[in-house]
């Protein structure tokens, strides 16, 4: 039997955080060799941070990488660990995984296909390395090998595929295989999003199965760099065989998860499979290691997922603990104490309220602490209305925050009237609509502002993606903020998630019944007089329609005419000159708003097909606003009408 005990760690890292960095990949080397763990896998750029942007320019941060590994390399005798780094090598960087052997470094496996969309910009900082080289680099006088290379390491061979290296048709574990590989390390910063969790355990055992090999992956956790959230998925595959996963969405600044596998086994498969093609001439990437990772204790391992990854509604409870997880590591690495929400008494504002609720519990936190924690004001002016104060004071009482009352209506007036002195005129509903409610929500920025200063807590703006989509935002009004929790959540989702919340809650939370009394309202922004009964719908059209027309226009890039014929479809109760309205109307703001989207606070990022310019998608500030589309579908709607 050639048993050799594997492992795989997620590590909840910072960009640029040295000390803090090395001394979490120490702890989890220290952590894998209690288990008896040999060889173990670290994240892709660990040692720096996945999220650097263009610091990764910076020589300083080569040279920190490089001292960070020196001081890691005494930690991993007994044991082989690969460790993600940035590498300058004649001239250009790449993106690297460092092998440590037994306290000695014995060389750096380069990445070869770089992520290059969505997200992620690697082109921009790194160079892909040509598959089947390998070079040698020089640091401090030593000589080190570099590139696509195979490690023999005693009677082992393992091969890399870095992240994106598994992602792509044409992937590395296919020469990997031909020339007998045992092990494969894919070291990962593969962030969260929705439904991503299965297509990756996918390609784990896919590639296990079609390389004939252990294949172990790694992953970043938790809210790195301020957008993107990571899950800390982790995987041991033996074959197509998951042999074991650790947990995602976990608080914890590190998770090692490990595994025994034979080897013996694997080796007698793949020889047996009519399907395997063997390289006839020894692989000239091969590099030779003199250590010996086989033996050691068996250990035992599990591959039972969590009980809230068995939740029949998945998406919430995802949505639940990724947000939180990402609040938490956002709160914690900006050094600020809590949290400051504007509780309108609406959806959104109370949707944020309850993802911090969610990530206290999520944390440990005591009802004491949560008080501390999160502070809400509602602000009224004389357009706001008993129900909202209710249940804005009754929600945060339920969420046990501190919660402040204040009356803003003088500063409304009291600007209305300095700029009705100014232009010399009266400023009306009849003439002045939207002023009149911008100034309303502008005037509600300051006082919270102020409270977040005084209590050194970060203000979150509440707005969702269903408005951006369409501007429905006032700018410096609920805009306003430092982070934007759920920018990248539709409404139609944000409200479905708050009947949840309400009558479920996720697993080891439970319901929150006082979100009673936010559910029975029509959202609302409050802004015109109460007896007009102003209502988000009525102002723009039902939210499920907006979304539908987004998914379509946005996500998938239809043209109006096209988007007009999907809305026509999912929504045939609604009559031709009403569909088209809708589109018109989405179109129209969609171009003119998109200075606003420019200007969002830093949005969470949990769903691929988002809509924030610097994360998935862009689109110019200033353009034809479809013009010459919208008479099309004007024409066209005309001749069908008649």
């Amino acid at each position: 039997m050639q048993r050799v005990n594997v492992a795989a760690a997620a590590l909840n890292q910072t960009p640029l955080d040295w000390l803090g960095n090395r001394d979490r990949i120490i702890e989890a080397i220290r952590a894998a060799r209690a288990q008896g763990v040999r060889m173990l896998c670290l994240p892709e750029l660990c040692i720096s941070g996945y999220g650097c942007e263009d610091a990764f320019a910076s020589s300083g941060v080569w040279r920190q990488s490089l001292t960070a590994l020196w001081e890691i390399m005494p930690e991993t005798h007994g044991m082989l660990v690969s460790v993600g780094l940035p590498l300058f090598h004649e001239g250009a960087l790449y993106n690297t995984a460092a092998v440590l052997v037994d306290t000695h470094l014995v060389g750096f496996a380069a990445k070869q296909n770089l992520a290059g969309d969505g997200l992620h910009y690697e082109p921009r900082w790194f160079k892909r390395w040509p598959r089947g080289v390998v070079a040698t680099t020089h640091i401090d006088g030593a000589a080190y090998p570099v590139g696509d290379i195979l490690f023999n390491v005693g009677s082992v061979k393992l091969g890399f595929e870095i992240c994106e290296d598994a992602w792509v048709a044409d992937r590395p574990g296919a020469q990997l295989a031909a020339h007998g590989v045992d092990i494969v390390f894919n070291p990962s910063a593969s962030h969260f999003a929705f439904g991503k969790a299965a297509t990756r355990q996918s390609f784990v055992t896919n590639g296990g199965r079609a390389i004939g090999a252990v294949y172990v992956y790694s992953n970043l956790l938790g809210n790195e760099a301020g957008r993107a959230i990571y899950d800390g998925h982790t995987f041991i595959a033996a074959g197509e065989r998951l042999v074991a996963r650790g947990p995602r969405l976990t608080f914890d600044p590190w998770v090692v998860t490990a595994a025994s596998v034979d080897l013996d086994v694997l080796r007698s498969t793949r020889a047996r499979s009519a399907a395997y093609v063997p390289g006839v001439r020894p692989a000239e990437n091969e590099i030779a290691v003199d250590w010996n990772p086989i033996g050691g204790d068996s250990i035992d391992t599990t591959i039972a997922p969590a009980p809230w990854e068995m939740h029949d509604q998945l998406k919430e409870e995802e949505f639940t603990r990724a947000i939180s997880l990402g609040l938490y590591d956002y709160m914690r690495k900006s050094h600020t104490s809590g949290f400051v929400v504007s509780l309108s008494g609406g959806a959104d504002s109370a949707a944020v309220c309850c993802l911090i609720y969610a990530m206290a519990r999520f944390a440990g936190l005591s009802d004491e602490a949560i008080g501390k924690l999160l502070t809400t004001v509602y602000q009224s002016t004389r357009n706001s209305s008993t129900a909202t104060r209710h249940a804005a004071r009754t929600l945060a009482s339920a969420i046990g925050a501190r919660h402040i009352e204040l009356d803003v209506d003088d500063l409304v007036t009291g600007y209305t009237h300095m700029i009705e002195h100014a232009v010399g005129r009266p400023l009306t509903w009849e003439t002045d609509d939207i002023t009149l409610q911008n100034i309303q929500a502008r005037v509600r920025a300051p006082g919270a502002w102020l409270l977040a200063n005084i209590e050194n807590k970060l203000l979150l703006a509440t707005s969702n993606r269903s408005e951006a989509a369409v501007g429905y935002a006032t700018m410096d009004g609920d805009t306003a903020g430092g982070l934007s929790p759920i920018a990248g959540i539709d409404k139609a989702f944000l409200r479905h998630w708050l009947q949840w919340m309400q009558k479920t809650g996720p697993i080891d939370i439970g319901p929150i019944d006082a979100i009673d009394c936010i559910n029975r309202q029509a959202p609302t922004a409050e802004l015109r007089p109460l007896d007009e009964g102003q209502t988000d719908e009525t102002d723009l059209m039902p939210y499920p329609v907006l979304d539908a027309i987004e998914e379509a226009a946005i996500g998938r890039k239809l043209a109006p005419l096209d988007t007009l014929n999907e809305l026509r479809a999912a929504y045939p109760q609604y009559s031709n000159d009403q569909h088209a309205a809708w589109v018109k109307h989405f179109f129209k703001l969609w171009a003119r708003n998109q200075w606003k989207r420019e200007r969002y606070a830093p949005a969470l990022h949990v769903d691929d097909r988002n809509l924030d310019p610097r994360t998935w998608c862009r689109f110019p500030i200033l353009s034809g606003a479809f013009e010459r589309e919208l008479a099309e579908l004007r024409d066209q709607t005309a001749r069908t009408t008649t």
